[in-house]
């Protein structure tokens, strides 16, 4: 099975969750293949999970007046702040070797190729149960997932740097005093290549080595005995259309970011 490999580079959080679902919808319809594709945020981003409120977790008016985005995901989850980072996502039919039905075994399938993509960088990591990646007992990458149209749908982070200082700065929380509380605790427990190698680094040297890791992985695991190839690809024409539109219509829409 070829998969569709993608870099589709720097978008605002609209187009990001726009670009996914129109992948999405493409596989479902059987118009694009199996895809995983690399992409970032620009401008920086929260996002919040599906079944979360954007009134009750992200400081609206911070993120304007920081010049961040808020978006709602289609994936559940919480919120999460997405600047210095890689972030991918795998969309791939229902039933294939990537998405068996138990949900913990398809993360643990996808994610084989994050580990794998951060040993080429010197890293040593582990997956960490449900949908985490942690190195020395700290996560350098969350991932979400959700199943629809009888597609699965994953996407995650692998951190090149983390400011908690600013992450709790654009998130709604009750007090100044447990703000401070909530700054430690994620130092203690999320980390990031920069501060594991001692070094910055880059978008295309985490995406070079991640796109190598994730062949590597899937070619070679018992679990998927028939192998998985990555082929450059790109977006197809009506994908884009489909991206623009669910930008515009979908997820820079009040009626949707701010449902609950």
């Amino acid at each position: 099975m070829d998969i569709r490999l993608l870099d589709t580079g720097s978008a605002p959080g609209d187009v990001n969750m726009g670009v996914d679902e129109a992948i999405l919808r493409a596989v479902a319809d059987g118009r694009s293949p199996p895809t995983l594709r690399f992409y970032r945020w620009s401008p920086p981003c929260v996002t919040i999970g599906y079944f979360q409120s954007m009134e009750a977790e992200v400081d609206l008016e911070a993120c304007r007046a920081a010049g961040v985005g808020a978006v709602r995901r289609l994936t559940g989850g919480g919120a999460v702040f997405h600047d210095a980072e890689v972030t991918y996502s795998v969309v791939v039919p229902e039933g294939g070797p990537l998405s068996p039905p138990d949900i913990l075994e398809s993360y643990r399938r996808v994610c084989a190729g994050l580990l794998e993509g951060l040993a080429a960088l010197g890293v040593e990591a582990a997956f960490s149960p449900i949908n985490d990646i942690a190195v020395g007992g700290k996560k350098v990458s969350g991932n979400a997932q959700t199943r629809k149209s009888g597609c699965l749908l994953q996407h995650g982070t692998v951190l090149l740097a983390v400011d908690p200082e600013r992450m709790f700065s654009l998130l709604k929380v009750p007090s100044e005093k447990l703000k401070g509380k909530l700054i430690e605790g994620a130092k203690a427990r999320v980390t990031s290549l920069g501060a594991i190698l001692g070094r910055e680094v880059g978008y295309e040297e985490t995406v070079r080595a991640l796109a190598a890791g994730f062949a590597r992985a899937w070619q070679r695991s018992p679990s998927l005995p028939e192998g998985i190839a990555l082929a450059p690809g790109a977006l197809s024409e009506r994908e884009s259309e489909e991206a623009r539109g669910l930008a515009a219509g979908r997820f820079s829409d009040p009626a949707w970011n701010m449902r609950r």
